[in-house]
């Protein structure tokens, strides 16, 4: 069983990567937040990723590599926009950083994530991190195809929940 430890941040503006991004773009089959089924293209490699209900910051993942083509005509039958992104590989005191900096309908969104062994572990937050999102639905990259970042209130951009 394959369990993901994950936080999530929103990036402060200024943030510069320092080394080159892929472009993916991913779509979802299912967007059940008990069960979602996302097919991604991630340069020339495609993916076929089952996620569990979040808990905290873990949840369920299986993620498994599929053929870049079976990606693309997988993707034709996601819902529509598809989340496209520029991931940044960035490491941290010992850590490995993964910065998302969004396009298309999510344009001037970017998040970073790290994936933890535990809850409980600690690390460094880069100067360029700025408020935790975790457990945030709308930062969901499955929420993002249903309430595109472009169609966010000004109270929703903020990051605070009332």
């Amino acid at each position: 069983m394959g369990v993901e430890i994950e936080r999530k941040f929103k990036v402060k503006e200024g943030f510069r990567p320092t080394g080159i991004g892929i472009e993916m773009a991913q779509g979802y089959l299912s967007r059940d937040p008990k069960r979602t089924v996302r097919i991604r293209r991630s340069g020339m490699q495609g993916y076929l990723t089952i996620k569990g209900e979040t808990h905290g910051a873990a949840r369920l993942e299986y993620e498994y590599e599929i053929p870049a083509a079976d990606a693309e005509e997988l993707l034709a039958l996601c819902e529509e926009p598809l989340v496209e992104k520029t991931r940044y590989r960035e490491t941290v005191a010992g850590h490995v950083w993964e910065v998302d900096v969004f396009h298309g309908a999510n344009a001037g969104l970017i998040v970073a994530e790290i994936e933890l062994s535990s809850e409980a572990e600690t690390f460094v937050l880069p100067t360029w991190a700025g408020a935790e999102v975790t457990g945030l639905p709308r930062y969901y990259n499955a929420a993002l195809i249903a309430h595109p970042y472009n169609k966010w209130s000004a109270a929703e951009h903020t990051g605070v929940d009332a």
